[in-house]
């Protein structure tokens, strides 16, 4: 039965590995080969440490440069609204303007017709959102501390 055929199928392919010696050998090095080349490659291109930035006080803000200054978000939840008062008011006196987008569709439409100084933030989650400029996308995560 099945042991039979097992023992039948193995002695089958060790006559078959002794009769092509090469192509067997060949199986067995070319990996060791190419993990020995990975490993080479690696330890001549370690990998870098960078020292720590030191805290320094970057001064204030100045909020001239935010004169008409508008932030479009999207999509208008409960946390992205809070998040954008707390954006609007809470760091700066005279408050941002702070507009509210439906879909990111509308937020790139309004971005086209805006001026300059318009912004699109665009929540991906409560943690993570995206940052919308003309012709230009930035990843950033938000966490927040209290």
């Amino acid at each position: 039965g099945v042991w039979r055929q097992t023992k039948a199928l193995l002695f089958k392919n060790c006559l078959i590995k002794c009769r092509t010696k090469k192509s067997s050998v060949q199986e067995v090095l070319f990996p060791l080969f190419f993990l020995f080349w990975l490993i080479l490659m690696s330890m001549m291109h370690p990998h870098r440490k960078y020292d720590e930035v030191a805290n320094i006080n970057l001064g204030t803000l100045d909020t001239s440069v935010l004169v008409d200054f508008v932030i479009g978000y999207t999509p208008p939840t409960r946390m992205a609204r809070e998040i954008m008062k707390k954006v609007a008011f809470d760091h700066f006196e005279d408050g941002l303007i702070t507009e509210e987008y439906l879909s990111e569709e509308e937020l790139q439409e309004a971005s086209a017709f805006k001026p300059s100084k318009f912004v699109g933030v665009v929540f991906n989650d409560a943690m993570s959102y995206q940052l919308r400029f003309p012709d230009l996308v930035t990843v950033v995560t938000y966490m927040e501390s209290r």
